[in-house]
């Protein structure tokens, strides 16, 4: 089978494979659909944390399911995707409930090999139905989970100001949960085009451009004095995530989504007197998963409206850098297989 490796930071090179093999309680799934996230693009740059070459990347999928052991309700044939979060079931978070903090976790395409090729072995136990959905928005349901798992950890309440910095593809998908979780949402970026995105296409209310000079003041206005009780991060910007504590209401409670190689910092007296919460947010588990299919299903969100780019898998390796550039104006692409 063909596959498209990334061999070192900035190299990608179209290879041969074995098609996987059936193995026990594993699934074959034949990948019809990749979304390209920023967990790719950081691969690429060389700036992702956890992560080590050759690697084949890709973790937004959607396919046909091919063969299957123990996977019980499943059919061959039918659309399918998964959560590309490997566990080991074991370990003291899964045995809480949270597999997405395994601490053996194998994250498919940055700590095992990933979607971009044209079959992917992976546990039965990880596969979701597709519940009618179109292999398009299949693929999205994974990084609409991120922002529905980070909007989850924040317990976002009915009236609550949340502010969203980020305006990215994980950003927007915070922004609809924090909007269905019913928050005022107020969309932070230094980028205008993106902005505009939130405004035009996801209706959202409030922005504010975070170059700036007032951005304490605006938000202070929108807020009617109280600042934003919710602070969610989906940048990994280091300037954006220190920046961000100044940003926050007395009991409030900040989630880093994105993540950054270095170390953050703050005042501590600032955010002791808040009696601020600082919380992190990795990845999702099955329950938003299953949030995010059945939200559009019910047409809370169309994961439709985040696709700006199209490209046939052969044509990936030239197209994949242009994606670095916010001048092509990329929110999310999508490769067709």
């Amino acid at each position: 089978m063909k596959a498209l490796v990334c061999t070192t930071p900035g190299q990608f090179d179209y290879c041969e494979k074995d098609k996987p093999v059936l193995e026990e309680g594993k699934a074959i799934i034949k990948i019809k659909r990749i979304g390209i996230c920023g967990t790719d693009l950081h691969a690429f740059e060389g700036t992702q944390p956890f992560f080590s070459y050759p690697r084949i990347l890709g973790h937004e999928l959607a396919g046909e399911l091919v063969e299957a052991d123990a996977a019980e309700g499943f059919e061959t044939g039918e659309r399918v995707s998964f959560i590309p979060y490997f566990n080991c079931g074991k370990c003291v978070a899964c045995r809480n409930g949270k597999p997405n903090c395994c601490t053996d976790i194998n994250v498919c395409g940055v700590h095992v090999d990933g979607g971009m090729a044209e079959y992917l072995s992976v546990p039965s136990a990880s596969l979701l139905h597709g519940e009618g959905l179109t292999f398009d928005e299949l693929a999205l349901v994974e990084p609409l989970a991120i922002g529905a798992h980070g909007v989850r950890r924040a317990g976002v309440q009915k009236g609550e100001f949340v502010l969203v910095i980020g305006a990215g593809p994980i950003g927007l998908g915070t922004m609809e949960f924090a909007r269905i979780s019913g928050g005022n949402v107020i969309a932070l970026d230094i980028n205008n085009e993106r902005l505009q995105f939130c405004k035009d296409r996801l209706k959202v209310e409030h922005t504010v451009n975070a170059l700036s000079p007032n951005v304490t003041e605006q938000l202070w206005e929108i807020t009617n004095g109280d600042m934003p009780t919710v602070v969610i991060d989906a940048t990994g910007s280091q300037k954006a995530i220190n920046n961000a504590f100044q940003y926050m209401a007395h009991g409030a409670r900040f989630v880093l989504i994105g993540l950054q190689k270095g170390e953050i910092s703050f005042s501590h007296p600032e955010f002791h007197k808040r009696e601020g919460t600082l919380m992190s947010s990795r990845n999702a588990t099955r329950e938003d998963f299953e949030h995010v299919i059945s939200s559009m299903k019910q047409g809370l969100v169309d994961p439709k409206t985040y696709i700006t780019h199209r490209v046939n898998f052969d044509s990936v390796k030239e197209q994949f850098e242009s994606w670095l550039n916010p001048a092509t104006g990329v929110i999310k692409a999508i490769v067709e297989l």
